[in-house]
């Protein structure tokens, strides 16, 4: 079992270091595989005055130290190819945000960089449809591809898991993520930001593993209703290490 876990978005050195210390412990105790995630560009922010990130070569930088210091393999979004092609290599898992999962410039260099390529399912695509982009990232002799499952668009605000989604996945690879975080999105908010309900974290993450998941992301901060980038959908750092157990 792998967990993908870390803030939504790098919003100081200081943070990275209290959620990566807290990740590297539960990993250390509980002997289960973790990832650290932070992006370094909310690139997809509702509102233009919304806090975005430090930019690619400042944040994965800071990823790196986290890795350097903590021992914890780093992922991150990105949003270009030629993001990709500059710094793909220097994380231990490309990952390609829903919205983009069907750009085949953007699959094929993540492919090119040897490294594990995690492709979230659009909230508009029939699970059956990742096919095509599992085989983007395979033509370049990349066969390490994870798929992660988010939610279904239901209306124009509101998301919906449908966990058979996981099976018709899992027919594509063998790595399935759970996405607990943006699953528990409100799509839509007058105020400007995406809304969310972190109490259907542990839900989707439980429910997800009966189905065969066997990965699963979860977006965690200490102080989550601060947090400057999905805070209402963050789960609280304190709560993480019980839902590892509960998923073991």
């Amino acid at each position: 079992m792998t967990i993908i876990a870390g803030p939504c978005v790098i919003e100081s050195p200081e943070l990275l270091r209290e959620v990566a210390g807290e990740l590297a412990r539960i990993k250390r105790e509980l002997n289960v595989e973790i990832y650290f995630k932070a992006s370094f560009d909310k690139a997809n922010r509702t509102s233009l005055s919304s806090f975005r990130g430090p930019g690619i070569e400042k944040g994965v930088a800071m990823l790196e130290a986290i890795r350097e210091e903590f021992g914890l393999p780093i992922t991150t979004d990105f949003h270009t190819p030629e993001q990709i092609t500059g710094y793909g290599h220097r994380v231990d898992m490309v990952q390609i945000p829903a919205f983009l999962c069907r750009q085949t410039d953007m699959l094929i260099e993540a492919g090119k960089t040897g490294k594990i390529v995690n492709i979230k399912k659009a909230q508009f695509l029939n699970a059956e449809k990742m096919q095509f982009a599992v085989d983007k990232v395979k033509s370049t002799g990349n066969d390490q591809v994870w798929l992660t499952e988010r939610g279904t668009l239901f209306g124009p605000s509101e998301l919906v898991v449908d966990f058979r989604n996981i099976q018709k996945l899992a027919a594509l690879t063998d790595h399935v993520v759970m996405d607990c975080t943006h699953s528990a999105q409100e799509t839509q908010s007058n105020e400007g930001t995406t809304g969310g309900n972190r109490a259907y974290v542990p839900f989707f993450a439980k429910t997800a593993k009966l189905w065969g998941a066997n990965a699963f992301f979860i977006e965690t901060h200490p102080n989550p209703d601060q947090g400057l980038s999905d805070g209402p959908n963050m789960l609280k750092l304190a709560d993480l290490e019980n839902l590892v157990k509960d998923l073991l």
